[in-house]
């Protein structure tokens, strides 16, 4: 059942194959954990740039992400970069993903390859990582924490309690992992959202932006990345 830890295998190796030897692709859902067009500009367009980050970063004294699917953690990484360039003197950021399936150190470690630009970043998560108990909590550079809930989604946010300033929902597609998109998931989403905060999904499927008006977000379409003619961004008013 969702939740029980002993469903979640530890050895990423029966869970990922791989695109082209750079581009892992689940072997459980079906999908790629990245986009095959550019994963690193996908972010930077779909997650920090529509949520409005570079220009809400130098406001504000702390700023806390929250993402469901850490995945490879790419959109940690380029957070962590974007982030360095546009805070505030003296604040602090806080990243915290829910990730039922972790990737192994090794998988990780040839995922981020990909970017010799986040090549010091990537080193600094690929030798803290690891997820043997189903939490990992790091301070990963000063000022900067990074926290993994290795479970169920909606287990996790039912037993943890914060307030995201911007969501990144980032599970495979919802028609191969539905779950990860449900009416349920979407109203704690919008529990663990500050007021005036926000989110965006690369995905546009009706009946998830039906979910995420139901749970009480405003939602609009934008623009999607590369082959991807929309996607969606909400806000908590």
């Amino acid at each position: 059942m969702p939740g029980n830890k002993e469903a979640f295998p530890v050895d990423s190796e029966l869970e990922v194959e791989w695109v082209d030897e750079t581009i892992p692709r689940s072997r459980r859902f079906g999908d790629t954990y990245f986009s095959q067009y550019g994963g690193r500009e996908e972010t930077s367009q779909v997650y920090v740039g529509w949520n409005e980050l570079p220009a809400r970063w130098p406001q504000n004294d702390h700023c806390t992400i929250a993402e469901l699917g850490f995945g490879t953690g790419l959109n940690f990484l380029e957070s962590v970069r974007q982030w360095q360039m546009h805070r505030r003197p003296g604040s602090t950021f806080h990243f915290i993903s829910v990730e039922a399936f972790p990737l192994g150190r090794q998988d990780l470690q040839k995922a981020l390859t990909r970017w010799p630009e986040l090549e010091v970043e990537a080193a600094a998560l690929v030798l803290a990582w690891h997820h043997e108990n189903e939490l990992l909590d790091v301070e990963y550079a000063p000022g900067i924490r990074l926290t993994v809930h290795f479970d169920d989604a909606l287990a996790a946010l039912q037993r943890h309690d914060f307030k995201a300033d911007a969501w990144y929902l980032d599970g495979f597609a919802p028609s191969r992992n539905p779950l990860m998109w449900s009416a349920e998931l979407m109203q704690e989403v919008y529990s663990h959202t500050k007021a005036g905060g926000t989110f965006t999904t690369y995905t546009s499927a009706g009946w998830v932006k039906r979910n995420l008006q139901s749970a009480g977000f405003e939602v609009e379409k934008l623009p999607g990345f590369a082959a991807k003619r929309e996607m969606l961004r909400g806000r908590k008013a």
